[in-house]
């Protein structure tokens, strides 16, 4: 067991669990869409995370160290994605034919994890502290790859789940446009605290 196990435990439950792209997406897609139509990005983010970390466990932590101009790209194109991300879902129709369209897909959701700044951020800060070459670091890091993916797929079922549970207060389209502009909002706001 990892001597400080529940050091990663904890910063994995606030880092997963408080807002950020993931869980805003979750719970805009929970409202709009409906459990079964999310799944797709439930599993998006769960795998997707989950092999970030891992790959970042078995190497690609060096390139990120040795070449930080390529953290700030991804930053950068990230950040341009969930600026459109924004856009749609603020556009995004209230009609009863939102229904019928696909939310964002697994694929898309998949790949977005290794641009999406605050997942990256977090899993180098947990990988680089938490995971060291020596006899141990096979141990430490599946332990610190099994909590990412424990985290991440918990937190973003939970964020999917307050979505649709806040589905039963749209009465009417103007609450379901307003809560659209709401996590608009709420994913422009997690985007400013990449750069503060």
């Amino acid at each position: 067991m990892h001597p400080e196990i529940v050091s990663i435990a904890l910063f994995w439950f606030v880092t997963a669990y408080t807002p950020g792209p993931n869980n805003v997406v979750a719970s805009y897609s929970g409202f709009n869409f409906g459990i079964i139509k999310t799944i797709p990005h439930i599993l998006g983010v769960t795998l997707g995370f989950t092999s970030l970390v891992l790959f970042l466990t078995i190497g690609l932590i060096n390139v990120f160290k040795l070449f930080p101009v390529i953290q700030e790209a991804m930053k950068y194109l990230g950040t341009l994605f969930l600026i459109y991300l924004a856009y749609k879902i603020a556009t995004s129709t209230t009609s009863d034919e939102i229904k019928n369209e696909n939310p964002v897909k697994f694929i898309e959701t998949f790949l977005f994890q290794y641009l999406n700044p605050k997942g990256v951020t977090v899993a180098i800060i947990v990988v680089s502290t938490y995971v060291e070459l020596g006899e141990n670091y096979i141990n430490y890091a599946t332990q610190v790859v099994v909590l990412a993916l424990l985290f991440s797929s918990t937190s973003i079922t939970l964020w999917t789940f307050i979505g649709k549970f806040l589905r039963k207060f749209a009465t009417n389209q103007k609450f379901i446009k307003y809560f659209n502009y709401a996590m608009s909002s709420l994913l422009l706001l997690s985007i400013i605290t990449f750069y503060i």
